[in-house]
Formats: structure tokens, sequence, C-alpha cells
């Protein structure tokens, strides 16, 4: 049932929305407590299951990375039409669960279909908190209130480095042989971290359910039949349920549908042939060519939606030049354990203290500043969030290139989280900026199509291809500095965010409307 006591358009955000903000940070915490711990872990699950660096970015991008991406979009939908807390403690119960199944996996294939359930359950976290927020908070503390939920991300991501490093050498030490039911070290800490997510989840039920859109004086009205919309939203995205979902739409539509599958089967062929594994590529084009289903399927079911968000060029920007920024930045988190201990030849509790306790700081301090700069400089200029994010693509560079080509420990350790804060700052510019294009009805759609960017171009091939490059090379530093090729498509993108966003923003009731929006 909905609350009336959300806020009114344009007041002060009260104590209980801060309540809720802070619910919202512990879920955005385990969330990537439970989806990092997975790089500190990396070098003992290698040994074990016999992987090799790529394998470590398949299982921590792309298997986690693309499911992630899809089932974000029809439950961003749901999210869009049904109960978003009940939503996001199913999601939450779900992804805590198959953390701790990816403790009984006994080989890489086992692995994978746990980190794909991980992906699943969590794509329900934040299309829910997104719009949660942007109902709890007005528009002028929107982008402050995004930032500290996002800065979930640093806190559990550097929190999963220290505890996940403590808890595989202690396991180690104390049990070197028969341990208890047979796992190991690894296995032990995925069942740790992935437990107290099912307590979590009673909390965040307790929640109340806001007006949507009252902060913005737009309340949307309830939706009739949020399940049927999100079973048909499955269609457009499953394959091969998007044969289906294609033929609604008439003959033409189900001929270019076809003709994009047989284009990315095309190009999966032409990459393995080229000596590329398959999982990898089956993944990503998988990915790509549900994305290109569910975007035609919605240009159909819903107009409005699909003119504010995919037929937006200044939305599109913002997601590109931001998940360019992601795409670099998940390389380095998932790969610098790794090169921690290779390089310097540390243990996982040193690398897990030392990576992982600055992380926290550095990712809290550069999403909240970030995240109030951009507030406080789109109050002066029409585009001041898009600044922030052009900031965060440009200043890491020269702290990155100096961590992964230093010989001193010390140093490496000093500029990791200097890049952290300089990379972070940009993330809740962009989530608000995203949602400022959009109408109410709409952010939990913007939300998953925003992380489309972070993920299928972030997550997905970032830690993959740092890890392809490392493999071929032997050099992890040479791996993840090769990213750095994408630099000039991001400042672009960036660039072409800050000349559109302004226009954009300003047109976006007429351009709903237009469209056939009934406001």
């Amino acid at each position: 049932m909905a609350s009336s006591s959300a806020p009114a358009a344009d007041t002060k955000a009260g104590p209980y929305a801060w309540y809720v903000l802070i619910v919202l940070f512990l879920v955005y915490a385990l969330n990537f407590i439970d989806r990092q711990i997975l790089t500190i872990l990396a070098p003992h699950i290698r040994r074990d299951l016999g992987l090799s660096h790529a394998d470590i970015g398949f299982l921590y991008g792309t298997a986690f990375g693309v499911f992630y991406a899809l089932f974000g979009i029809p439950l961003g939908r749901l999210a869009d039409s049904w109960h978003r807390v009940r939503l996001m403690s199913i999601g939450l119960a779900l992804w805590s669960t198959m953390t701790a199944i990816s403790g009984l996996s006994r080989n890489g294939l086992q692995l994978a279909a746990a980190r794909i359930g991980v992906g699943v359950g969590e794509a329900t976290a934040s299309p829910s908190a997104y719009s949660l927020i942007s109902d709890w908070f007005p528009k002028r503390q929107r982008a402050t209130a995004l930032a500290i939920y996002s800065a979930g991300i640093y806190f559990g991501g550097g929190f999963s480095l220290f505890l996940g490093g403590a808890i595989v050498d202690w396991w180690n030490a104390a049990y070197p042989v028969d341990p208890p039911f047979g796992l190991v070290g690894w296995q032990a800490a995925f069942m740790a971290v992935g437990l107290p997510g099912l307590v979590l989840a009673l909390w965040v039920v307790t929640l109340r359910e806001p007006m949507r859109g009252l902060s913005e004086g737009l309340v949307a009205p309830r939706h009739p039949a949020p399940f049927k919309s999100f079973l048909e939203d499955l269609l457009t995205i499953i394959p091969p349920l998007t044969l289906i979902g294609a033929a609604r739409n008439g003959a033409n539509a189900l001929l270019r549908n076809l003709i994009v599958l047989a284009l990315v089967a095309a190009a999966i062929y032409a990459l393995v042939r080229l000596g590329e594994p398959l999982p990898q590529w089956l993944a990503v084009g998988t990915g790509v060519y549900a994305v290109y289903s569910w975007s035609a399927a919605l240009r159909h079911r819903d107009a409005p939606t699909f003119k504010l968000i995919l037929g937006t060029p200044a939305f599109l920007a913002v997601v590109l030049a931001y998940g360019l920024n992601a795409f670099l930045a998940y390389a380095v988190a998932g790969l610098a354990p790794s090169y921690a201990m290779q390089v310097f030849g540390i243990a996982s509790r040193e690398a897990g203290l030392w990576i992982g306790g600055p992380a926290i700081l550095g990712g809290f301090l550069g999403v909240t500043l970030g995240g109030i700069a951009a507030d406080r400089l789109r109050r002066r200029w029409p585009s001041g969030r898009i600044m922030v994010v052009l900031f965060g693509s440009l200043a890491p560079i020269p702290s990155l290139i100096i961590a992964f080509t230093t010989a001193d420990k010390a140093l490496f350790y000093a500029m990791l989280p200097l890049t952290q804060i300089f990379a972070s700052c940009a993330l809740g510019a962009a989530a608000a900026a995203t949602q400022d294009l959009v109408l109410p009805r709409m952010r939990g759609t913007a939300t998953a199509a925003f992380f489309i960017g972070t993920t299928l171009i972030g997550l997905a091939m970032g830690p993959y291809l740092a890890g392809r490059v490392a493999d071929l090379t032997g050099s992890l530093s040479t791996g993840i500095l090769s990213l750095l090729v994408t630099l000039p498509l991001a400042l672009g993108a960036a660039i072409v965010a800050f000349r559109l966003v302004p226009a954009a923003e300003a047109s976006r009731q007429a351009r709903a409307q237009a469209a056939g929006e009934p406001l």
C-alpha cells in the first residue's frame, strides 16, 4: 500500500527518508560484498579449479554481468509497476542464497551457474532502490542521496576484500587437511558472506513503500497488472522466447529480429574461429541480441518510455560515457588483488587489508563528494552533473598508470584509492542525470538501461578483456593498461552528453506527450 508520508515536491527529505537510505545503503554494500569477494579469492580458485585470468574475468564479469543486465530490464519494469520493497527483499534472498551455493562449487561450470544466479537476484536491487530514493528525496537532493546509496559499492567492495582475505587465510591455516564439510578456504568465504543476506532481507521487507512520483508532484497511477507486464517483458528478452515476442509485433519485426540474431551468431562464430572462448562471447552475444529484442519490443509496447530512454541521444551518451568509466574501473577492481599477490608476493589477508580498506574510504569519498558537487553544479549550469562525469573520465588516469607500473608496493597501495576517488565521483552524477531525463513511472526502466552500460560494456567486457590480454602477454599490468585505448570514446560521449542533456531534460514531458503519454 502506498504511504502518504513521502516528501512533497520542493521540500527537504524527512528523517524516515534518511532511515530508508541507510537500509538501502546496507543492501547495496552486501550486493557488492557478494559480487566482489570473488576477486580476492581468485588466486585460490584459479589454483583449485585450474582456471586462467580470462576465466576469472568471465566469472567475475561476464557470467554475472550479462544476466544482471538482462534481468535488470524486466525487473526494472516490474519495479516501475509493483511493490519495490517486496521485489528487493525477494531479490536479496535469492542472490544471498546463490552466493552461499557458490561455496559448494567443484568446477568452473558450477561456479559460473551460481554467479548467474547472483546476477539475476542482484538485478532487483538498483532499479527498486533508485526509484525509491527518487520518491523519498526531492530532485535538488537526489544526486546526493543516490551518491550515498552508491557509496555502498565501495564499502561493500572494499570490505569484501578484507573479509574474504581474512577468512580464506584463516580457514586454510586452521584446516590444512580434512577441512569441515570438505570445504576449502575460498568455499567457506562464499558461504560466510552469503547467509547473512537472508537476515537483511527480513529487515528490508519492513520498509514503507512511498507514493510513486509524489516528490515531483507527478503521482503515477497504480499499474493494473504488473506481473502480466513482467511476463510479457520476459518474452522480449529471454531467447528463444524473443522470437515469440517479435512475432507479436508483425512479420517485419520478426524478420528484423532474425537478421540481428544471424549477425550476432556469425560474429560469435568468427570470434571462436579466431581462438576466443565460446562461453565469453556466447554470453556477450546473447546479451546484445536480447537487448535489441527488448528495445524493439519496447518501441511497440511503450512508445513514451522508448522515446525518453533509448530514443534520447542525451540519455545514451550518459550511459556510454559512464559505461566506459566502469569498463576500466571493473577491470581494476577485478584484477588488482591478483596483481598485488602476484607482483609483490603478498598473502590474501594483506591484499585484502591494504587494497580493501583504503577502497572503502576512497570510494565513499569519491562518490559522495562527486554527488554533492554534481548537485551544486546542476544548480548553476544545466549540464553541471555532466561536468562531474567528464572529470571522472580524465582524473583517474595518471594515478592508474603509476599504480600498475611502479615496483614500489607502498606507492601501489597509495595510488589505488586515489584512482578510486577520482573514478567513483562520476557515478552519482551519471545516475541522477539519467533519472532527470525520464518521467517518474519510467525510473526503474531507466535504471535498468543505465546499468546495461555499466554491465554489458563495463563488467562483462572490462575484466575479461584485461584478463585475456594478461594471459596473452603474461602481464597483468599490460592487461589493465591496454584498456586505456577506450579513453577517447569515453571523452567524446561525455562531451556529447554535456551538449545535449539540458534540452533533453527541458523537453521530456513534451516529448513524452508527443509519443502518447497521457499527462
